[in-house]
């Protein structure tokens, strides 16, 4: 058996197909090949549509199922035609789908990613390993986030706690201990670029704000701050997980609208990247004995936000997990694929320290292409 893996990731920022090729044949997983794809444009705006209610919405998730795996496919098979590796060459595709809901919370709770695997087995010609979440949350955890099982087995270090951050649309962190008897933590700290974003396309119509220029631009509303902040989730303990369903332009909206006054476009944008800022600050320190800080994502692309949290973290070395040997984009792509190795040879995929599950379980469903 091949020790070649295929990781696919989107995350809630929809901003592209993550498709990583890894060998795992040594200790450290080695990234032969990565790239990214966007969503077609009609793909997306259907996507979008299907984070919130609406009409119809059975048909247009049964559609949208197709087209993500269809669209997935087309990813896998453009890059290993662009390295001349063939299909029959990998053992398997890790494959997270799109996640559309995610209510983990609750006895009927539960978590809901498209992109059917089983046509993505018959477009590749690939095995595929999918639907990694909905075995934790079977067993009553929150089903997310899910990487840090891949950041102990890839990036535990003896002598030094990290913290592995992942900036998506929603920021997650990772706490590795140096201390092999002291538990993995990780949960959802709350909006990575998932605000930003959204702001940024209302106002400026573009997609995200490069190197975080235009909330530069902008002085941050304390009070504006304050109010977001005092939302409930900050002050939820661990383990939890969020998403789009719960940080999104109207729940900022009816921020602003409860504020009383009047902010400038810019300074929402400067307070939106504070906010991210000072959620994911606040529970490093809180962790105590954090002495480095890799940042993976695309928030590590953002240079103001990373420049506000080196000012926040001022007890931790904070750099990008390329110092680690993965580049900060491939980070995620790279998880699924070794979530489908750990799959294919029986290791668990999830951490209940983590996620709140009541064991250790292989997670994901084995979907044969033939």
């Amino acid at each position: 058996m091949s020790d070649l893996y295929i990781g696919l990731m989107s995350g809630t920022s929809m901003d592209g197909v993550d498709v990583a090729l890894v060998d795992f044949s040594k200790i450290q997983p080695i990234v032969i090949a990565y790239q990214s794809y966007p969503y077609p444009t009609l793909l997306l705006s259907q996507l979008h549509r299907l984070c919130s209610s609406s009409e119809n919405e059975v048909v247009s998730m049964g559609h949208a199922d197709r087209a993500v795996a269809i669209c997935f496919a087309e990813a896998v098979n453009r890059l290993l035609a662009v390295i001349g590796v063939k299909a029959d060459k990998i053992t398997a595709i890790g494959s997270h789908g799109q996640t559309i809901r995610h209510h983990p919370n609750g006895s009927n709770g539960f978590t809901l990613q498209i992109g059917d695997p089983n046509t993505l087995a018959v477009l590749t010609g690939i095995d595929v390993v999918a639907d990694f979440r909905r075995k934790d949350i079977a067993l009553g955890g929150q089903g997310a986030p899910l990487a840090p099982a891949f950041h102990q087995a890839v990036f535990r270090h003896s002598q030094h706690s990290r913290v592995v951050l992942n900036i998506g649309g929603i920021a997650n962190l990772t706490y590795i201990p140096k201390d092999p008897r002291k538990p993995v933590l990780g949960f959802d700290t709350g909006p990575g670029n998932a605000l930003m974003d959204a702001w940024c396309k209302k106002h400026l119509q573009q997609a995200f704000d490069k190197n975080g220029v235009w909330a530069a631009q902008g002085s941050r509303d304390v009070k504006l701050l304050r109010q977001l902040a005092s939302d409930d989730y900050f002050g939820l303990p661990a383990p939890k997980s969020t998403g789009r369903e719960k940080f999104n332009l109207a729940w900022l909206e009816d921020n602003l609208a409860a504020l009383g006054h009047q902010c400038t476009v810019e300074s929402v944008q400067a307070t939106l990247c504070m906010l991210t800022c000072c959620s994911i600050a606040q529970q490093i320190n809180l962790l105590g004995d954090v002495e480095q800080v890799f940042v993976c994502g695309g928030g590590a692309q953002n240079d103001f936000l990373m420049d506000l949290l080196a000012n926040e973290l001022v007890e931790a070395q904070l750099s990008t997990t390329e110092e680690l040997g993965i580049l900060p984009d491939e980070v995620e792509a790279v998880a699924f694929a070794w979530l489908a190795f750990a799959h294919k040879n029986g290791i668990a995929g999830n951490l209940p320290s983590v996620t709140g599950a009541s064991k250790k379980a292989i997670l994901g469903g084995y979907f044969p292409a033939q």
